[in-house]
């Protein structure tokens, strides 16, 4: 067993990249583009990689969906006027069970950072499926490593 195998918070830096939202069916926060926060890789050691996490807690009728659309964008611009999608997807996260269910979870999406501008955003489009009774809450961290020095 090495050293790095056992302090792996030495090597990583985990960075907020979406606010915490709370959302209903068809009302308040549902189905709305949630715009993350931009990071400045520069000042945590221009890592090469990471994983955008974003975890989530619903309450769901059965058969019922939370789905998240999620865009990862790079730029060399600090408003990042000059956004390039380094990768995008719609997923259904979870799904109501038998009589409802309240479903928690976290979406794990790998990002390569090696090719991308100083700044990177994470923006997160939560849906629910049901109209009106259902809710959810999500949030978003990206942790990153690679870095041209550790975390600080």
């Amino acid at each position: 067993m090495t050293v790095q195998s056992r302090n792996i918070g030495a090597l990583i830096k985990t960075v907020r990249a979406i606010a915490n939202t709370s959302l209903t069916a068809a009302g308040s926060g549902d189905n709305t583009a949630v715009t993350g926060a931009i990071i400045d890789r520069a000042l945590i050691g221009s890592p090469l990689t990471g994983v955008l996490a974003i975890p989530y807690t619903a309450t769901l009728a059965e058969g019922e969906t939370l789905t998240l659309t999620y865009t990862v964008a790079e730029g060399a611009e600090p408003d990042l006027s000059d956004a390039a999608t380094l990768r995008t997807a719609e997923v259904v996260v979870a799904a109501g069970g038998a009589g409802g269910s309240t479903e928690t979870g976290c979406l794990e999406v790998d990002v390569n950072l090696s090719a991308a501008g100083r700044y990177v955003r994470a923006n997160v489009t939560p849906d629910l499926s049901a109209s009106g009774t259902d809710t959810a809450a999500i949030s978003g961290v990206i942790i990153t490593a690679g870095a041209d020095r550790g975390p600080q």
